[in-house]
């Protein structure tokens, strides 16, 4: 593992901690039985009973054993230690059949066998990797012939803003095309702990555009079945947003923008 990585697998190996005791994640309603999972996934991948799902950057677990409540058989991977270590006591205390994996992404048909009906990845991970064009491959690499791939993840559009509570509306950052070279954060907290003072402050993401992410796709032999694009976020990204009733996060007073996408796709066969 390079240093850029390694230095992110330190950050998620001390959020897990702060991440288990926000309010955020709310562990003590999940194990009262409420669902994690967001209501765009649940709508567009559909019934998963019975079926096989791999979930991938799972952090400590709980949209993977959510989808086991659902009725899935499932594995899900991490590259932090201490998340696949809590989300294996969290299966066992909630008597979930689930198997986790500790491994970085590119390395998981090394640490990992079979393949699957279903490969998921949830919001807010492909940023932390270097390679789509390597996520990609292992997605389809771990698909049965005819499985399906579900991603639904942050609009790469959104980035480009600058996300501090100081700047007002919206006004372009970032940019939305990447170099190749990581962009290096210095920072405390987190989505999940804004106030956590950290020792491991120093991360590393990679921009990618949306054109990329389904490329890299297609590229692997998936074929693409669907890309949505929603004018809303699952949580509150900027700090002015508002939230609706639906749950949803929307800027007041402001042209529709995506927020989030997302796409399904099918490994060939079957």
């Amino acid at each position: 593992m390079d240093a850029y990585l390694k230095a992110n697998q330190d950050h998620w190996n001390e959020l897990v901690s702060i991440h288990a005791a926000s309010r955020f994640y709310d562990l003590e309603s999940f194990r009262a039985g409420r669902c994690s999972l967001d209501p765009i996934d649940v709508a567009e991948v559909g019934e998963v009973r019975g079926l096989s799902l791999l979930h991938l950057q799972c952090h400590f677990g709980q949209d993977t054993l959510s989808w086991a409540r659902r009725g899935a058989r499932v594995t899900g991977a991490d590259f932090s230690e201490r998340a696949v270590e809590l989300a294996r006591r969290l299966a066992e205390e909630l008597g979930l059949e689930a198997r986790f994996v500790c491994s970085e992404l590119s390395a998981l048909p090394q640490a990992l066998e079979g393949a699957f009906d279903l490969v998921y990845t949830g919001g807010g991970v492909l940023g932390w990797l270097p390679d789509l064009e390597r996520w990609a491959q292992v997605a389809a690499h771990f698909l049965r012939p005819g499985g399906t791939f579900y991603l639904r993840e942050i609009h790469p559009f959104s980035w480009v803003f600058d996300d501090e509570a100081k700047a007002g509306p919206l006004r372009v950052r970032y940019p939305y095309f990447g170099t190749g070279e990581p962009q290096r954060w210095e920072e405390d907290g987190s989505y999940a702990g804004p106030n956590a003072s950290l020792e491991h402050r120093v991360t590393y993401e990679w921009p990618h555009t949306l054109g990329e992410v389904v490329t890299a796709l297609a590229q692997a032999g998936l074929r693409i079945e669907f890309l949505h694009e929603f004018p809303t976020a699952s949580y509150r990204q900027f700090p002015w947003m508002e939230q609706g009733e639906d749950g949803c996060w929307r800027l007041p007073d402001t042209p529709a923008l995506p927020f989030t996408f997302s796409v399904r796709a099918v490994k060939a066969g079957g």
